[in-house]
């Protein structure tokens, strides 16, 4: 009498049947990955903020929520436009990078295309009239942008450039400027800023914590929109 047939399978022949199987689940996951992160970089994405360059409006510590669509419609991934139905305009705080090392930054649009910018000891000068603003204390004030009223602050213990000559904006560049006026490296010094370099407007604080307490909860700042 013959031994019953073994039915088992060896181990060796089960590492193809591992290795699909675990081939299937890598390229599952990475097809959810690429489209979670295509949509990160084609409608909305957060980013965030390690500087104060933007104080009082924002704060170190912020994640900051920006509306990729507020603009334009780009190639994931790229900076290419497939359509445009608007453009920043005064007083909208932006995400773009910056010519120099390509790093994201958060400023506000203080001049559009052909405009003229002056600043004379803070105050900005465009088109040779000058914007409404007040310091209630000498360092935190408000200031009147287009439509925009944000609020603001100088830092008047730090060196700065405080004034600089009437300044044109070229056409399809921005000049952006941060709300904490003495300390934000902006316009005044990498120069305007490209269209297509401006990845959207933000929209608000998504979540926040604080720097100088292990990045405990700032729950205030939550889910808040700009000014």
């Amino acid at each position: 009498m013959n031994p019953p047939s073994d039915s088992s399978v060896s181990p060796a022949s089960k590492v193809p049947s591992r290795f699909n199987s675990w081939a299937k689940e890598v390229r599952s996951t990475g097809g959810m990955l690429l489209i979670l992160f295509s949509i990160r970089s084609v409608l909305a994405d957060w980013n965030p903020v390690p500087t104060g360059s933007m104080k009082p409006t924002i704060q170190e510590g912020d994640v900051v929520w920006i509306n990729k669509l507020a603009y334009d419609l780009k190639v994931p991934f790229t900076t290419w436009h497939l359509a445009e139905w608007s453009n920043p305009d005064r007083g909208d705080v932006v995400v773009f990078f910056e010519p120099k090392h390509d790093q994201r930054y958060v400023k506000r649009v203080v001049g559009l295309p052909g405009d003229v910018v002056e600043l004379r000891e803070n105050q900005v000068i465009l088109n040779g009239r000058p914007l409404e603003w007040s310091l209630s204390d000498g360092i935190h004030g408000e200031e009147q942008l287009g439509e925009h009223r944000h609020a603001m602050m100088t830092q008047p213990q730090l060196p700065a450039m405080r004034s600089f000559p009437p300044t044109r904006v070229h056409e399809g560049h921005y000049f952006v400027m941060g709300d904490n006026r003495d300390n934000s490296l902006d316009s005044r010094f990498i120069g305007t800023i490209e269209r297509k370099r401006i990845i959207g407007r933000v929209s608000g604080v998504f979540v926040s914590g604080d720097p100088e307490h292990l990045y405990r909860p700032r729950f205030d700042r939550w889910l808040t929109a700009l000014r």
